[in-house]
């Protein structure tokens, strides 16, 4: 099962860094390509529901998700349960003392296609990571940005 885990250092405390990863319908603010809209319980709690839909414009797919893991402001796991994405997702906030925090995502994916998207994996990789870099750099920039006293 392909894993792609990365994380992203916060100079905000681990509360606003929780409160901006589970602000769903801001998450394509800062995630590339990406829209999120919360279906059931608001997206909150186990057994909420999100649906992100990815690509670009009308060009792309859905991406439905059911929370299984929800432990504020530390821990959401999620169960991917769409045709192109299956597998598992996870967002944990990591207190670092002085205010700062680590924010920890990663997927466990179950490939489409079966040996033919396990071949491709290794070409679709690099690419999925960059975006993921990307997008973590904006989201530690938009929470430094709103935890910053007025």
């Amino acid at each position: 099962m392909p894993v792609l885990a990365l994380f992203v250092d916060v100079d905000a405390p681990a509360q606003a860094t929780w409160d901006a990863a589970v602000d769903w319908p801001t998450q394509g603010d800062w995630m590339l390509g990406t829209r999120v809209t919360p279906t059931l319980n608001k997206g909150q709690g186990v057994g909420g529901r999100l649906e992100a839909f990815s690509g670009l414009g009308k060009i792309g797919f859905l991406d439905p998700m059911e929370i299984t893991l929800w432990q504020p402001p530390r821990a959401c796991h999620v169960v991917h349960t769409g045709r192109v994405v299956r597998g598992t997702g996870v967002f944990e906030v990591e207190p670092r003392g002085d205010g700062r925090s680590r924010f920890h995502w990663r997927e466990d994916l179950v490939l489409p296609l079966g040996l033919l998207g396990g071949l491709g994996w290794p070409l679709v990789r690099p690419l999925f990571a960059w975006g993921v870099r990307v997008s973590l750099r904006r989201f530690a920039r938009q929470v430094e940005v709103r935890a910053r006293p007025s």
